[in-house]
């Protein structure tokens, strides 16, 4: 398997437009949410640790009662790849069916 390559932060920002609600931030894709319930909150959290192991790509996530949070960095590379970018195109997947 070839190691993913970082992206500039033209191509970072080129991204972010279809990605509503990300944000760039050093090193790292970066989304908050705020779930209608804690256990929602927690649901949200369990879909998304599955993706991430069928991804075998794991984000940083961060629970304060209803708000989870989410950053996205390709750790071994120091920074963000496209690895971060699909795995963001499928947590807005999930969060969009919240």
């Amino acid at each position: 398997m070839t190691e993913p390559q970082l992206l500039s932060d033209d191509q970072i920002t080129e991204t972010l437009r279809d990605l509503p609600g990300w944000e760039a931030r050093p090193g790292a894709l970066f989304r908050e949410v705020k779930a209608p319930t804690f256990m929602a909150g927690i649901r949200l959290v369990d879909e998304v640790a599955e993706l991430a192991e069928q991804l075998n790509h794991h984000p940083d996530i961060g629970i304060r009662w209803r708000t989870v949070s989410f950053s996205l960095s390709t750790h071994v590379r120091g920074g963000v790849t496209q690895y971060d970018v699909d795995l963001a195109r499928r947590i807005t997947a999930v969060v969009d069916q919240l």
